[in-house]
């Protein structure tokens, strides 16, 4: 009998401010957004070189990556993280993938200054 590998995926939040791209998909007078994401790897580094590979495939302009760890990491900084947050976490582990679980686009000029993932 073969002895199963374990894997050392894990699944890394990130969170991607990608800038206009002709066909990038945002909406019309936007100036960028903020992707919460779910993506696995070895090691945040290779999680991070994954999910910029996937997002400028789909035509976006990734700017900045922003790393907040694995669930554990998370979970000892305080982060409160719900049950559809968990489920998203694990099929992104289960599919070795990177999900995008959150766009919210600026308008004007705005950026992701100042906020906080609780």
């Amino acid at each position: 009998m073969e002895k199963k590998k374990t894997s050392r995926q894990q699944v890394y939040t990130l969170i991607v401010q990608i800038g206009r791209k002709d066909g990038d998909g945002l909406p019309e007078g936007a100036t960028g957004a903020a992707l919460m994401i779910y993506a696995s790897g070895v090691d945040e580094a290779e999680a991070v070189r994954e999910t910029v590979a996937i997002l400028k495939q789909a035509d976006t302009a990734p700017l900045d990556v922003t790393g907040y760890g694995t669930i554990a990491e998370r979970e000892a900084e305080g982060h409160e993280i719900p049950d559809e947050e968990r489920a998203l976490m694990q099929r992104a582990l289960d599919e070795n993938s990177v999900i995008v679980a959150q766009m919210t686009p600026f308008f004007d000029g705005e950026e992701l200054q100042g906020q906080t993932m609780h």
